[in-house]
């Protein structure tokens, strides 16, 4: 056992199994060392479930501490895996070593995941316990095992992190950010003016808001690198086509990280210009995409197109007064993000190899059956 144990400490990303092993470890090392230290911290206290200084709100700083360490390290084993060992990644993982800021903001957005997610289970939980208290010893054992859980989770999603993991990461992200925006607004009625309110005023909502924006932004051009690294081509021109999606979802990134960046309140013609430029950047791609990759499937195309003539439809309503401002963007900004996220599991189709069949007889055979394309067969496939 201490052999074995020894042995996953050197080689801790040799195989998917010694991941998961890794996984486990780092989980119950972060549930021995959390323990103890929320014991002395709450030692003597009787925490609320939610609220200022409850038992929710410790779980989901510790958490989220944990969880960027965690993500880091995650990203580290992976890197430093030896040349001999075997593959680990899985199929459709990105093409080369992450950047510096991509790590960062992946970091960041799992440990905005763990607060606010559990925060906001806390919060649900005390509409149920109302009035209730947790004690100290309880309370140390609910945050080891909520910090060893989210250390699980985390080091797992980096270490075999792949653009769909990374859409996963966007979605979540970007929902559990604009609900902690919308329940923290100090304007009840913020929804009558527009989205971006959300984003001008000095309260934590707007802090809230405008880093959901800001990382997103920074993750859409992490996905955007990768994404369409899986894409097959056939022809320069087909991986010119790919490398041009590429770049145009790193432009809705950088615009949607300028919508955070520029509040309306203060920059209305940079915040105007970034939000219209995305939808503008959104539907030119969708338009173009079968040129660029034409091995995009048709229902994918089709969809995109669908998710157009919603945005003109929302367009119309909002120009006649039937829709407010801040329902025309929350549909646009759902379609525009849920298209990106289905695009991550629609790359496109294989391109089929050319296959001779040489030594053909008079019936078209060599005396014996070949494997097409690698199909099984009774003799040796034909060269790919």
């Amino acid at each position: 056992m201490s052999t074995s144990i020894r042995r996953l400490l050197r080689h801790p990303a040799a195989n998917a199994q010694s991941l998961e092993s890794a996984a486990l470890l780092i989980g119950a090392a972060v549930f021995v060392v959390a323990a103890p230290l929320s014991g002395l911290i709450y030692w003597g206290r009787e925490l609320p479930i939610a609220g200022d200084g409850s038992l929710g709100q410790m779980i989901g700083i510790t958490s989220a501490v944990v969880a960027l360490v965690v993500f880091v390290v995650g990203r580290r084993v992976v890197a430093t895996r030896s040349a001999g060992d075997a593959p680990i990644v899985p199929s459709g993982a990105p093409h080369g070593p992450l950047r510096w800021y991509d790590i960062a903001a992946l970091a960041v957005a799992h440990a905005v995941i763990a607060l606010l997610g559990w925060i906001g289970l806390a919060t649900v939980l005390s509409l149920s316990f109302v009035d209730a208290v947790v004690f100290a010893v309880p309370a140390a054992a609910l945050t080891a095992v909520a910090t060893a859980i989210t250390a699980y989770a985390v080091f797992l999603s980096s270490a075999h992190l792949t653009p769909m993991v990374l859409s996963l990461v966007l979605a979540v992200f970007l929902v559990v950010g604009a609900l902690a925006s919308m329940l923290s607004a100090s304007d009840p009625h913020w929804w009558q003016k527009n989205l971006s309110s959300l984003g001008i005023t000095d309260d934590i909502s707007a802090l809230a808001f405008n880093l959901t924006l800001i990382i997103a932004g920074v993750l859409v051009t992490t996905i955007a690198h990768y994404a369409v690294s899986g894409v097959p081509t056939a022809s320069p021109a087909e991986a010119k086509g790919r490398r041009t999606v590429a770049v145009f979802l790193a432009v809705i990134g950088v615009l949607l990280a300028c919508v955070g960046l520029f509040p309306v309140d203060e920059f209305l013609t940079a915040h105007n210009v970034s939000a219209t430029g995305m939808a503008i950047v959104y539907t030119v791609l969708v338009l173009s995409l079968r040129r660029f990759i034409p091995t995009t499937p048709r229902v994918f195309l089709l969809l995109g197109y669908v998710y157009i003539g919603v945005i003109v439809v929302m367009a119309v309503f909002f120009i006649s007064g039937y829709y407010n401002l801040t329902a025309v963007e929350l549909v646009v900004a759902v379609l525009v993000f849920s298209w990106v996220i289905v695009f991550l599991r629609n790359p496109g189709e294989p391109v089929a190899p050319a296959v001779e069949i040489a030594g053909a007889g008079e019936n078209g055979s060599a005396g014996h059956d070949h494997a097409v394309d690698g199909a099984p067969g009774t003799g040796s496939p034909l060269p790919r």
